[in-house]
């Protein structure tokens, strides 16, 4: 069975993305947004847990949030109001029920990052 797991790397300051708040989301159609887990990033980046897995990991179109402007405004970096980046929204597609898909940001405060890694 598949499952689903991220993490973040700070690039602006070589460091990974600590406490960082992320949802996922389940996109039902054209305007359904279903949220299904909420978690933190640890002080390595990751999530300690997959953050979709069992019978909940299921083919379809999904939204990582990961709310980067708090994380930039605690570590003191001046930010203009509204932040160029506040939410990163990373909408990707699950094609594959028992594959593991990781989808890692990397972020800055003008900037971000994402692939399918492993």
């Amino acid at each position: 069975m598949g499952y689903l797991t991220t993490h973040v790397l700070d690039s602006a300051h070589g460091c990974p993305g600590a406490n960082i708040p992320v949802a996922l989301y389940r996109i039902d159609g054209d305007v359904s947004r279903v949220r299904l887990h909420y978690t933190q990033t640890n002080d390595d980046g990751r999530c300690d847990q997959p953050v979709l897995a069992g019978d909940d990991f299921k083919k379809g179109v999904y939204e990582l949030v990961f709310s980067v402007g708090p994380y930039y405004r605690h570590r003191g970096v001046e930010l203009p109001e509204p932040a160029f980046l506040d939410d990163v929204v990373i909408r990707f597609g699950i094609a594959d029920e028992d594959e593991h898909y990781h989808v890692p940001l990397l972020i800055s405060p003008y900037s971000y990052s994402t692939y399918r890694g492993s």
